[in-house]
């Protein structure tokens, strides 16, 4: 009867409805958002060639910041954008940033005003638009557009994204193209990322590190071998690692400790059907 009792229990595991699997992940995720758990952020190599690089920077140097994503990858991406730009300005680092998706402009610009008021919020001072940023904003053809840019910014962009001239833009005083600039950092959920490899990189010789979602990270590891990128940040892990290294722990932090909660529980479902699995074949094939 023990054993026909403990069989009973391991069919149980293995025939489990996947509806309850699904009610008891999303309790599991209701409650980590609630509670917020704590979970350690292990810092890649990758993330920390970024943070390296810039904190190397100098007062006034400048970099270029391509944001070059939609809001359908908004959740892995902003939160490196932020990142980048909580660092950029609390070095006194100038940033020319521009948007080479087309549903990505006005998103990008709110995310540089979120980012200016957090500034602000922390030192007392608003980061101003042509003093310490230029957003460049977007045109079509990504390729033709950085290879423009890589001869001089003016010849895509005469004019900014609010349509301020750029030769009236202190800022730009005497920056004409990749050349008086330190580095690119790429943030993109598309194919933007090879144009910037293939030209910015390739053709220019300008530095350059990525940040990418999740799916796309694996493809750009042999750039990052050859020595064409210098790091990577890769989905939210890479915007979580990013956080951490510029002290401003936020949305990818704690959407990591969903994460992990999450994925644990799905692994403890996986375990439990496992042995559901194995001891009702053992079953069948002794015939108990």
């Amino acid at each position: 009867m023990a054993t026909q009792e403990k069989q009973s229990i391991f069919e149980k595991m293995f025939a489990i409805d996947r509806r309850w699997v699904y009610l008891f992940l999303l309790l599991a995720v209701v409650v980590s958002v609630i509670a917020k758990p704590v979970i350690p952020i292990p810092i890649s190599k990758e993330a920390r060639s970024i943070y390296d690089f810039m904190n190397s920077l100098e007062k006034g140097d400048y970099i270029h910041l391509a944001m070059d994503y939609d809001p359908s990858t908004l959740a892995e991406l902003h939160p490196m954008t932020r990142a980048v730009l909580k660092q950029c300005f609390e070095k006194g680092i100038k940033v020319i940033i521009t948007s080479l998706h087309q549903n990505g402009p006005g998103m990008a610009a709110a995310a540089i005003d979120t980012a200016c008021q957090r500034h602000f919020e922390l030192t007392g001072y608003r980061p101003q638009s042509g003093v310490d940023y230029v957003f460049l904003g977007y045109k079509p053809y990504p390729g033709l557009i950085i290879l423009g840019m890589g001869q001089n910014y003016r010849i895509p962009f005469p004019n900014d994204y609010y349509n301020v001239p750029l030769d009236s833009l202190p800022m730009m005083d005497g920056i004409r193209n990749y050349d008086n600039i330190k580095a690119i950092i790429n943030i993109s959920g598309t194919s933007a990322t090879d144009w910037w490899i293939s030209y910015g990189n390739g053709r220019y010789q300008v530095p350059l590190a990525i940040g990418v979602t999740g799916v796309m990270a694996t493809d750009y590891y042999p750039y990052l071998q050859t020595g064409q990128i210098f790091g990577i940040l890769g989905g939210l892990q890479g915007a979580a690692e990013y956080e951490t290294l510029v002290g401003t722990p936020g949305k990818a932090v704690a959407g990591m400790s969903v994460q992990v909660v999450a994925h644990t529980i799905i692994i403890i479902f996986i375990i439990i059907g496992n042995i559901g699995y194995f001891a009702t074949r053992k079953k069948k094939e002794t015939g108990l």
